[in-house]
Protein backbone atom coordinates (compact mmCIF):
# COMPACT_ATOMS: atom_id res chain seq x y z
CA UNK A 1 0.00 0.00 0.00
CA UNK A 2 1.74 3.09 -1.11
CA UNK A 3 1.02 6.37 1.18
CA UNK A 4 1.59 9.72 1.55
CA UNK A 5 2.61 11.68 4.71
CA UNK A 6 1.22 15.61 5.16
CA UNK A 7 2.03 16.96 9.21
CA UNK A 8 -1.39 16.27 10.30
CA UNK A 9 -2.90 13.53 8.05
CA UNK A 10 -2.08 10.05 5.81
CA UNK A 11 -2.63 9.67 1.92
CA UNK A 12 -3.27 5.87 1.51
CA UNK A 13 -3.44 4.18 -1.87
CA UNK A 14 -5.01 0.60 -1.08
CA UNK A 15 -6.06 0.33 -4.82
CA UNK A 16 -5.10 2.61 -7.57
CA UNK A 17 -8.80 3.82 -8.29
CA UNK A 18 -8.98 4.36 -4.35
CA UNK A 19 -7.46 7.21 -2.01
CA UNK A 20 -7.86 6.61 1.64
CA UNK A 21 -7.00 10.15 3.29
CA UNK A 22 -6.73 8.81 7.16
CA UNK A 23 -6.63 11.89 9.68
CA UNK A 24 -3.44 11.50 12.17
CA UNK A 25 -4.17 13.71 15.26
CA UNK A 26 -4.76 10.44 17.33
CA UNK A 27 -3.10 12.27 20.28
CA UNK A 28 -5.66 14.94 19.92
CA UNK A 29 -8.91 12.51 19.26
CA UNK A 30 -8.26 14.09 15.08
CA UNK A 31 -9.50 17.56 16.27
CA UNK A 32 -9.03 19.39 13.26
CA UNK A 33 -6.49 22.57 14.03
CA UNK A 34 -5.58 25.02 10.88
CA UNK A 35 -2.80 22.90 10.10
CA UNK A 36 -4.92 19.26 9.45
CA UNK A 37 -7.86 21.67 7.13
CA UNK A 38 -5.31 22.79 4.93
CA UNK A 39 -4.02 19.50 5.00
CA UNK A 40 -7.01 18.10 4.16
CA UNK A 41 -7.62 20.45 1.29
CA UNK A 42 -4.20 19.76 -0.32
CA UNK A 43 -4.84 15.74 -0.16
CA UNK A 44 -8.29 16.58 -1.41
CA UNK A 45 -7.53 18.32 -3.97
CA UNK A 46 -4.42 16.01 -5.21
CA UNK A 47 -7.20 13.15 -5.43
CA UNK A 48 -9.58 14.96 -7.80
CA UNK A 49 -6.47 15.77 -10.28
CA UNK A 50 -5.17 12.58 -9.88
CA UNK A 51 -7.15 10.85 -13.19
CA UNK A 52 -6.45 7.49 -11.86
CA UNK A 53 -8.33 7.80 -8.28
CA UNK A 54 -12.28 7.45 -8.79
CA UNK A 55 -13.15 7.44 -5.40
CA UNK A 56 -11.82 8.75 -1.81
CA UNK A 57 -12.20 7.67 1.61
CA UNK A 58 -12.39 9.83 4.62
CA UNK A 59 -11.02 8.32 7.91
CA UNK A 60 -9.18 8.88 11.48
CA UNK A 61 -6.65 7.03 13.27
CA UNK A 62 -6.71 6.20 17.09
CA UNK A 63 -10.20 5.83 19.30
CA UNK A 64 -12.16 7.89 17.27
CA UNK A 65 -12.97 10.08 14.17
CA UNK A 66 -13.17 13.34 15.02
CA UNK A 67 -13.60 15.36 18.19
CA UNK A 68 -14.09 18.39 16.19
CA UNK A 69 -12.38 22.06 15.99
CA UNK A 70 -9.45 22.10 17.90
CA UNK A 71 -10.11 25.21 20.31
CA UNK A 72 -6.48 25.31 21.66
CA UNK A 73 -4.15 27.77 20.65
CA UNK A 74 -1.67 26.25 18.01
CA UNK A 75 2.24 27.42 16.11
CA UNK A 76 0.19 28.42 13.10
CA UNK A 77 -3.25 29.11 13.72
CA UNK A 78 -3.55 32.45 11.40
CA UNK A 79 -5.76 32.41 8.51
CA UNK A 80 -5.29 33.83 5.10
CA UNK A 81 -1.36 34.18 6.62
CA UNK A 82 -0.18 31.27 8.00
CA UNK A 83 -1.72 29.26 4.98
CA UNK A 84 -2.71 30.65 1.49
CA UNK A 85 -6.58 31.23 1.71
CA UNK A 86 -8.69 28.73 -0.90
CA UNK A 87 -12.00 31.16 -0.50
CA UNK A 88 -13.33 34.65 -1.80
CA UNK A 89 -12.34 36.35 1.31
CA UNK A 90 -10.21 38.71 2.78
CA UNK A 91 -9.82 40.29 6.33
CA UNK A 92 -8.39 38.22 8.25
CA UNK A 93 -6.84 40.62 10.02
CA UNK A 94 -9.39 42.61 10.93
CA UNK A 95 -10.91 43.39 14.35
CA UNK A 96 -14.03 42.50 15.98
CA UNK A 97 -16.88 40.62 13.83
CA UNK A 98 -14.99 41.46 10.23
CA UNK A 99 -11.74 39.63 11.42
CA UNK A 100 -14.01 36.36 13.29
CA UNK A 101 -16.22 36.49 10.05
CA UNK A 102 -13.85 36.33 7.33
CA UNK A 103 -11.62 33.33 9.31
CA UNK A 104 -14.75 31.03 10.02
CA UNK A 105 -16.28 32.44 6.44
CA UNK A 106 -12.82 30.37 4.89
CA UNK A 107 -11.74 27.61 7.40
CA UNK A 108 -15.37 26.39 8.03
CA UNK A 109 -17.67 27.42 5.68
CA UNK A 110 -16.10 27.69 2.32
CA UNK A 111 -13.95 24.75 3.15
CA UNK A 112 -16.52 22.38 3.82
CA UNK A 113 -18.69 23.28 1.25
CA UNK A 114 -15.81 22.75 -1.30
CA UNK A 115 -15.31 19.64 -0.04
CA UNK A 116 -18.61 18.70 -0.32
CA UNK A 117 -18.98 19.88 -4.12
CA UNK A 118 -15.57 17.63 -5.06
CA UNK A 119 -16.37 16.54 -8.40
CA UNK A 120 -15.37 12.47 -7.12
CA UNK A 121 -17.60 10.00 -4.51
CA UNK A 122 -16.32 10.24 -1.27
CA UNK A 123 -17.15 7.87 1.61
CA UNK A 124 -16.20 8.80 5.45
CA UNK A 125 -15.38 5.78 7.23
CA UNK A 126 -16.35 6.85 11.11
CA UNK A 127 -15.70 5.12 14.35
CA UNK A 128 -15.83 6.08 18.43
CA UNK A 129 -16.81 10.10 18.55
CA UNK A 130 -17.82 11.84 15.67
CA UNK A 131 -18.79 15.39 17.96
CA UNK A 132 -19.10 18.92 16.37
CA UNK A 133 -16.62 19.93 13.95
CA UNK A 134 -16.22 16.13 13.23
CA UNK A 135 -19.71 16.12 11.82
CA UNK A 136 -18.80 18.39 9.49
CA UNK A 137 -16.27 16.43 8.23
CA UNK A 138 -18.38 13.49 7.55
CA UNK A 139 -21.64 15.07 6.55
CA UNK A 140 -19.21 17.07 3.51
CA UNK A 141 -18.83 12.96 2.48
CA UNK A 142 -21.40 11.49 -0.02
CA UNK A 143 -21.56 8.10 2.22
CA UNK A 144 -21.13 7.91 5.95
CA UNK A 145 -20.42 4.18 7.17
CA UNK A 146 -20.19 3.88 10.68
CA UNK A 147 -18.85 1.23 13.40
CA UNK A 148 -21.20 -0.02 15.42
CA UNK A 149 -19.62 1.75 18.34
CA UNK A 150 -19.82 5.03 16.98
CA UNK A 151 -21.41 8.41 18.57
CA UNK A 152 -22.45 11.35 16.95
CA UNK A 153 -23.58 14.93 18.94
CA UNK A 154 -23.19 18.22 18.19
CA UNK A 155 -22.88 19.82 21.82
CA UNK A 156 -22.00 23.64 20.56
CA UNK A 157 -25.74 25.02 22.07
CA UNK A 158 -24.44 24.21 25.37
CA UNK A 159 -21.48 26.81 24.00
CA UNK A 160 -24.23 29.06 23.64
CA UNK A 161 -23.92 29.06 19.62
CA UNK A 162 -26.95 27.74 17.30
CA UNK A 163 -24.81 24.39 16.10
CA UNK A 164 -21.71 24.21 13.87
CA UNK A 165 -21.04 26.25 10.54
CA UNK A 166 -22.02 23.63 8.65
CA UNK A 167 -25.81 23.76 9.01
CA UNK A 168 -26.75 21.00 7.27
CA UNK A 169 -28.92 19.29 10.66
CA UNK A 170 -32.48 19.18 9.50
CA UNK A 171 -31.32 17.52 6.11
CA UNK A 172 -29.24 14.99 7.42
CA UNK A 173 -31.98 14.16 10.24
CA UNK A 174 -34.89 15.70 9.06
CA UNK A 175 -36.64 18.75 11.25
CA UNK A 176 -37.78 17.59 14.54
CA UNK A 177 -34.95 15.15 15.22
CA UNK A 178 -32.72 18.13 14.30
CA UNK A 179 -34.55 20.26 16.76
CA UNK A 180 -34.15 17.58 19.41
CA UNK A 181 -30.10 16.77 19.36
CA UNK A 182 -29.55 19.96 19.19
CA UNK A 183 -31.60 21.66 21.97
CA UNK A 184 -30.60 18.79 24.05
CA UNK A 185 -26.87 18.24 23.10
CA UNK A 186 -27.41 14.45 23.17
CA UNK A 187 -25.54 12.01 21.99
CA UNK A 188 -26.77 9.31 18.82
CA UNK A 189 -25.97 6.10 18.26
CA UNK A 190 -24.62 4.53 14.68
CA UNK A 191 -27.71 2.72 14.74
CA UNK A 192 -29.92 5.86 15.19
CA UNK A 193 -28.15 7.75 12.35
CA UNK A 194 -28.93 4.98 10.17
CA UNK A 195 -32.55 4.69 11.46
CA UNK A 196 -32.52 8.44 10.52
CA UNK A 197 -31.24 7.85 6.94
CA UNK A 198 -27.67 9.86 7.87
CA UNK A 199 -25.95 6.37 8.06
CA UNK A 200 -26.03 4.38 5.01
CA UNK A 201 -24.36 1.38 6.16
CA UNK A 202 -23.39 0.51 10.07
CA UNK A 203 -20.74 -2.40 10.55
CA UNK A 204 -18.65 -3.85 13.99
CA UNK A 205 -15.59 -2.03 14.54
CA UNK A 206 -13.36 -4.46 13.28
CA UNK A 207 -15.28 -4.76 9.63
CA UNK A 208 -15.22 -1.15 9.38
CA UNK A 209 -12.07 -0.23 6.96
CA UNK A 210 -12.63 -3.79 4.74
CA UNK A 211 -16.06 -2.65 4.36
CA UNK A 212 -15.77 0.24 3.40
CA UNK A 213 -13.19 -0.10 0.91
CA UNK A 214 -15.28 -3.18 -0.76
CA UNK A 215 -17.87 -0.10 -0.97
CA UNK A 216 -14.84 2.10 -2.57
CA UNK A 217 -14.23 -0.63 -5.00
CA UNK A 218 -17.52 -1.01 -6.30
CA UNK A 219 -17.81 2.32 -6.55
CA UNK A 220 -14.63 2.67 -8.58
CA UNK A 221 -15.84 -0.21 -10.95
CA UNK A 222 -18.35 2.16 -12.69
CA UNK A 223 -17.20 4.96 -15.35
CA UNK A 224 -15.84 8.00 -13.65
CA UNK A 225 -17.73 10.65 -16.00
CA UNK A 226 -20.90 8.98 -15.12
CA UNK A 227 -19.77 9.08 -11.02
CA UNK A 228 -19.00 12.79 -11.12
CA UNK A 229 -22.41 13.31 -13.26
CA UNK A 230 -24.65 11.73 -10.73
CA UNK A 231 -23.13 13.23 -7.64
CA UNK A 232 -23.52 16.75 -9.62
CA UNK A 233 -27.20 15.57 -10.28
CA UNK A 234 -27.98 14.78 -6.37
CA UNK A 235 -26.49 17.72 -5.06
CA UNK A 236 -27.47 20.20 -7.60
CA UNK A 237 -30.99 18.61 -6.86
CA UNK A 238 -30.43 19.33 -3.13
CA UNK A 239 -28.89 22.66 -3.79
CA UNK A 240 -32.47 23.73 -5.92
CA UNK A 241 -34.36 22.29 -2.95
CA UNK A 242 -32.35 25.36 -0.41
CA UNK A 243 -29.61 24.19 0.79
CA UNK A 244 -26.82 26.48 0.30
CA UNK A 245 -29.17 29.57 1.18
CA UNK A 246 -30.27 27.85 4.74
CA UNK A 247 -26.40 27.36 5.55
CA UNK A 248 -25.14 30.64 4.76
CA UNK A 249 -28.38 32.15 6.84
CA UNK A 250 -27.59 29.49 9.39
CA UNK A 251 -23.55 30.45 9.20
CA UNK A 252 -25.18 34.43 9.74
CA UNK A 253 -27.09 33.37 12.95
CA UNK A 254 -23.96 31.68 14.17
CA UNK A 255 -21.71 34.79 13.59
CA UNK A 256 -24.70 36.61 15.63
CA UNK A 257 -24.40 33.85 18.71
CA UNK A 258 -20.65 34.88 19.05
CA UNK A 259 -21.20 38.48 19.00
CA UNK A 260 -23.79 37.93 22.12
CA UNK A 261 -21.22 36.01 23.91
CA UNK A 262 -18.14 38.29 23.12
CA UNK A 263 -20.52 40.69 24.74
CA UNK A 264 -22.11 38.60 27.47
CA UNK A 265 -18.73 36.65 28.48
CA UNK A 266 -15.38 38.36 26.80
CA UNK A 267 -15.33 35.53 24.95
CA UNK A 268 -16.99 34.48 21.79
CA UNK A 269 -18.54 31.04 23.13
CA UNK A 270 -20.42 30.37 26.53
CA UNK A 271 -17.22 29.31 28.96
CA UNK A 272 -19.92 27.12 30.83
CA UNK A 273 -20.22 24.62 28.03
CA UNK A 274 -16.41 24.29 27.22
CA UNK A 275 -15.09 20.87 28.03
CA UNK A 276 -12.22 21.58 31.19
CA UNK A 277 -9.31 20.44 28.74
CA UNK A 278 -9.86 23.40 26.73
CA UNK A 279 -11.89 25.54 29.13
CA UNK A 280 -8.46 27.60 30.11
CA UNK A 281 -6.37 27.29 26.59
CA UNK A 282 -9.41 27.92 24.35
CA UNK A 283 -8.61 29.92 21.42
CA UNK A 284 -11.57 31.46 21.07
Amino acid sequence: MASEQFETIVVERPEPAIARIVMNRPEARNAQNLQMTYDLNAAFDRAVQDDAVKVIILAGNGPHFSAGHDLRPGAKNQAGADFPPVGNWGGFAEPNAHGRFAREQEIYLQITRRWRNLAKPTIAEVHGKCIAGGLMLAWACDLIVASNDAEFCDPVVTMGVCGVEWFVHPWELGARKAKEMLFTADVWSADEAHRLGMVNHVVRRGDLSSFTLALARRIAAKPAFALKLSKEAVNRSIDIMGQPAAIDQAFALHQLCHAHNLQEFGMVVDPAGLHPSVKKTANV
